[in-house]
């Protein structure tokens, strides 16, 4: 573990000694310029505007944020955004997750955005209801188009066991909104002695819990498709002024973009009531996320990025410059194509708003973004699923395939991504030591 009080370029020299044995390629003016940017962001202001986009957001976010892609994640978040209504709502939209690390991550994931809501009413129970209302209305207006149609949205929770859809569900757990129940404002379903059962879209919400809205997007301009998420962190503002989070925590805003210099009233308003452990409690959470990926849903990439973000906040600057590192190897590539192989199943089996040119543009890029990045019988066997794939596209009844054939897929490609980031993680002492740490406890 690197002590903070470490000079830049003692800390490079021990980078670039890791990077060398490992076979990983370091831009060293570009990491010694970072570690500079780290040292100087502690001791600055905590949030930076770019002056010139008018994008903020906390000093070291902003260090991995690149605007070169802004016009697009703009286009894209005027699908995605809540409007204000004066006197009732107040919003700020940011971008979240690697597409907020965009300087660094090449290949995202997918369009991740993160939106504060903010609800002026005399009581909680107002409040719940005007958010139930605006996300219905914003779900059932943005439910498909030209270039985006609407995947799910979690709202509510369960208030009983239930079978949905041939599904057991569980009581609390969250409810995910397909558009045809978004539309009827009821889920249906059957108890466990067979009787009917239906929970409407206004009986689950004075508990609304986790607020989350996916599209599917087709990007015109860039030929290319994402999935695109909002997750809505919901405040209600009693007349007194007192602040209090719909789902009981309000989030903090440690990896968060905001896109509109008119948002500053309402994050600064907001940010006032984020607790003081909040950078505590965000890194408990993305150890806990850590420990996941290790131990039961095993994905080196996403603890590969949990990681980044826990070095970068606590301290641990040499593990995270080499982490940066690693998000622009080829590669890694294969990550933004294991997800982007779900964006074309998901886009084909919800509604198919999205033309069949766009998702056959798509897949045939996902193609050449396989060449590009592997060789021999790896990449012979994901090139085939992916022509497989391709050629279901073209025929309406070929769901089941479809699906079957994205899986097969995504299974060899996470194969690979998990792979190689395993090798590279553990090869570095400190971070094997401290990926141990996860996997005994």
């Amino acid at each position: 573990m690197n002590q903070t009080g470490d000079q830049p370029q003692a800390e490079l020299a021990r980078i670039l000694e890791s990077a060398r044995r490992l076979g990983v390629e370091i831009e060293e003016a570009e990491a010694l310029q970072w570690l500079t940017s780290m040292a100087a962001a502690k001791e600055g202001d905590q949030i930076t505007m770019d002056e010139r986009t008018g994008v903020f957001g906390h000093n070291i976010t902003m260090l991995d944020f690149s605007d070169s892609e802004l016009e697009y994640f703009r286009r894209i978040g005027r699908i995605v955004e809540f409007a204000d209504i004066p006197g009732v709502l107040e919003t700020a939209l940011a971008l979240s997750g690697s597409a907020a690390q965009s300087k660094i991550q090449s290949y995202p994931g997918d369009c991740d955005y993160f939106e504060r809501l903010n609800i002026l009413a005399p009581t909680r129970e107002e409040a719940c209801a005007v958010l139930a209302k605006v996300m219905r209305e914003k779900a059932l207006s943005a439910l498909r188009g030209p270039t985006y149609q609407l995947i799910e949205v979690k709202f509510g929770s369960y208030p009983e066991d239930l079978v949905v859809g041939g599904r057991q569900v569980k009581k609390g757990a969250p409810i995910a909104w397909r558009p045809d129940q978004i539309q009827a404002g009821k889920v249906e379903g059957f108890r466990a002695d067979g009787s009917p059962a239906a929970v409407l879209w206004e009986d689950v919400q004075n508990e609304p819990g986790w607020c989350k809205l996916d599209w599917v997007v087709a990007d015109p301009i860039r030929r290319q498709l994402a999935n695109a998420s909002n997750m809505l962190d919901v405040t209600w503002e009693a007349p007194d002024g007192s602040i209090t989070p719909l789902d009981g925590y309000l989030d903090p805003y440690f990896q968060e973009v905001y896109l509109d210099a008119a948002s500053v009233p309402i994050f600064s308003k907001l940010a006032q009531h984020v607790s003081a452990n909040a950078l505590e409690n965000y890194v408990s959470q993305l150890e806990h996320e850590v420990q996941k990926y290790l131990t039961r849903d095993v994905n080196y990439g996403k603890v590969a990025k949990r990681m980044y973000n826990i070095f970068r906040l606590t301290g641990r600057y040499e593990e995270a410059a080499f982490l940066r590192e690693l998000f622009d190897e080829p590669a890694t590539m294969l990550y933004q194509v294991w997800s982007l192989i779900r964006t074309i199943d998901d886009a084909y089996g919800s509604g198919a708003s999205i033309p069949h040119e766009e998702l056959a543009a798509a897949c045939d890029r996902l193609i050449l973004d396989v060449i590009r990045a592997l060789e021999g019988e790896q990449e012979a066997e994901i090139v085939g699923h992916l022509l497989k794939l391709r050629d279901a596209l073209s025929r309406p009844e070929a769901g089941a395939t479809l699906t079957a054939e994205a899986e097969a897929a995504r299974a060899e490609v996470i194969n690979i991504v998990n792979n190689f980031f395993y090798e590279r993680l553990t090869a570095l002492p400190a971070i094997k030591e401290y990926m141990e740490g996860f996997q005994k406890s």
